[in-house]
């Protein structure tokens, strides 16, 4: 897939990932897309080698933003979504669930999606993964 489609869909499974009612409360954060973690990532999140990371948070969660949070120039939190490992992860689903190539892409990016705003807003990993079990077993 194009770097540009990926991009695209990334863009339209937004609002798909992100209920409404938590939407208004993303700022200040950066949604990029890049092939892979870097070696910097993959050395803070301890991946071995044949280990990788869907997506990634970066910044100040906003439960832990203080009064002075933004005061003067604040770079933005990003969160960034890995294409390759994206489409491999899609692959599986699109076997396992028997939909097309671009569907189960948009399927794992929408729950990647989900899972790093849930950093975002100030969930740890363990709590991530389990109101994800929980949602999916419903």
């Amino acid at each position: 897939m194009l770097h540009e489609e990926f991009e695209q869909i990334v863009a339209e499974e937004f609002p798909n990932a992100v209920p409404e009612r938590f939407r208004e409360h993303i700022k200040n954060v950066a949604f990029l897309v890049e092939d892979e973690p870097s070696q910097e990532t993959r050395m803070i999140e301890g991946l071995g080698p044949h280990q990788t990371l869907l997506g990634y948070y970066k910044g100040v969660p906003i439960t832990a933003r203080g009064d002075h949070y933004g005061i003067g120039s604040t770079l933005p939190d990003t969160i960034t979504l890995f294409q390759l490992p994206i489409e491999h992860e899609a692959t599986h689903v699109a076997q396992e669930d028997g939909v097309e190539m671009e569907q189960a892409v948009r399927t794992v990016v929408r729950e990647t999606i989900w899972h790093e705003v849930a950093h975002y807003m100030g969930m740890d990993e363990g709590t991530v993964r389990n109101r994800e079990s929980k949602r999916d077993s419903m």
